[in-house]
C-alpha cells in the first residue's frame, strides 16, 4: 500500500496542533481524523481501496505528530479511533476493517519511531474500546478487530514475530481489561491477527502462535480474568487464522492450546484442568491435540 505523503504531513501538522493547544485534545484529534477521511473519501469517490489506504496515513500521521512534540500516543490513538469510526460511517464505510488498519498502522508507525510496540498495541486496543462506547458499534466486534490490527502489525516489525510476541499479545488483553474491555474478544483477535502477519512475512507462524496464546492466558490471570474463557478464545482465534490463510488449523489450534496450558500451569494446577477441558478436543469442528502432559 503506497503512502499518500501530503495527507500524512496534513495530518502530523494538525495533530500536533491539537496538542499545542488549549482545547479537549481527543476531541480535537478525532475531529481532525474524521474530517480528513471524510475529505479524501468524498474527492476520491472510492469508499473501498480508498479509504482503506487513508485511514493507514492518517494514522501514521497521528502518530508521527504526537511524537515530534512529546504528545501522549495513548490519547492519539483514541482520538484516532474515534475519528476513523466517525469518517467512515459519514461515507458509508465497513467500519470494523478500518477500525483494524487503523490499529495496524499505529503500531507499525510507533515501530518505524523507535517506539514500544507492546505499549502502542495496548494503546490502539484501548483507545478503541473507548472510543467505539457511544458510536454504535459493536463493542466486542470493534475490540477484536483492532487486537487483530494490532498483533498483524506487531508480528511483522523487528524481533516481535518470535517470543516477544507474548509481551505484545499480554498488552493487547492487558488494555482491554484496563477499560473493561471483552478479554476474549480481545484475545481471539490477537491470534487471529499474529497469524496475519507471521504468514504475510513469511515467517514461522507456530511458534508464534504458542507464544502469543501465553502471553494473553497470562494477561487474563494477571487481571483476574477468566482464564480458561481466554484460552478458547485464544483457540478460537488460531483456527479462524488458520482457516482463513490456508493454515493446517489442527496444528494452528494445537500450537494455541499448546501455550494456553503453558500459561495456565504458572497459575494452579486447577487451571490446567480447566484450561484442558475447554481448549482442547473439538474446538470450533476442529480437534485439537496437545502432546505435552502439562500436570
Amino acid at each position: 500500500m503506497s503512502t499518500d505523503k501530503a495527507l500524512v504531513d496534513r495530518v502530523t501538522a494538525s495533530v500536533i496542533g491539537a496538542i499545542k493547544g488549549t482545547g479537549e485534545v481527543t476531541k480535537a484529534i478525532a475531529d481532525t481524523v474524521s474530517d480528513t477521511l471524510v475529505h479524501v473519501i468524498k474527492g476520491t469517490g472510492n469508499v473501498g481501496t480508498a479509504l482503506t489506504s487513508a485511514v493507514s496515513d492518517v494514522a501514521r500521521g497521528a502518530i508521527t505528530g504526537a511524537a515530534d512534540v512529546g504528545g501522549d500516543l495513548g490519547t492519539v490513538a483514541k482520538g484516532t479511533i474515534v475519528g476513523v469510526v466517525k469518517g467512515t460511517k459519514e461515507v458509508g464505510g465497513e467500519v470494523l476493517d478500518t477500525v483494524g488498519t487503523s490499529a495496524e498502522s499505529l503500531v507499525k508507525t510507533t515501530s518505524d519511531i523507535g517506539g514500544n510496540v507492546a505499549g502502542a498495541a495496548k494503546d490502539a486496543v484501548r483507545g478503541t474500546i473507548q472510543g467505539i462506547q457511544e458510536l454504535g458499534v459493536d463493542a466486542a466486534h470493534a475490540t477484536g478487530a483492532a487486537a487483530a490490527g494490532a498483533a498483524k502489525a506487531a508480528s511483522q516489525v523487528g524481533s516481535s514475530a518470535s517470543s516477544a510476541m507474548a509481551g505484545v499479545a499480554s498488552a493487547i488483553v492487558q488494555g482491554a481489561s484496563e477499560v473493561g474491555g471483552d478479554i476474549g474478544a480481545a484475545a481471539k483477535g490477537a491470534l487471529l491477527g499474529t497469524l496475519q502477519g507471521t504468514k504475510e512475512v513469511g515467517k514461522e507462524a507456530f511458534g508464534t502462535i504458542t507464544d502469543s496464546a501465553e502471553g494473553v492466558v497470562k494477561a487474563a490471570a494477571d487481571v483476574g480474568g477468566d482464564v480458561a474463557g481466554t484460552a478458547k478464545k485464544a483457540v478460537e482465534g488460531a483456527i479462524e487464522g488458520a482457516k482463513e490463510l490456508g493454515i493446517d488449523a489442527a496444528e494452528a489450534a494445537a500450537a494455541a492450546a499448546t501455550g494456553a496450558l503453558k500459561a495456565a500451569g504458572s497459575v494452579s494446577k486447577e487451571a490446567v484442568s480447566q484450561v484442558r477441558a475447554v481448549a482442547t478436543g473439538v474446538v470450533a469442528g476442529v480437534k485439537v491435540i496437545v502432546k505435552e502432559p502439562f500436570k
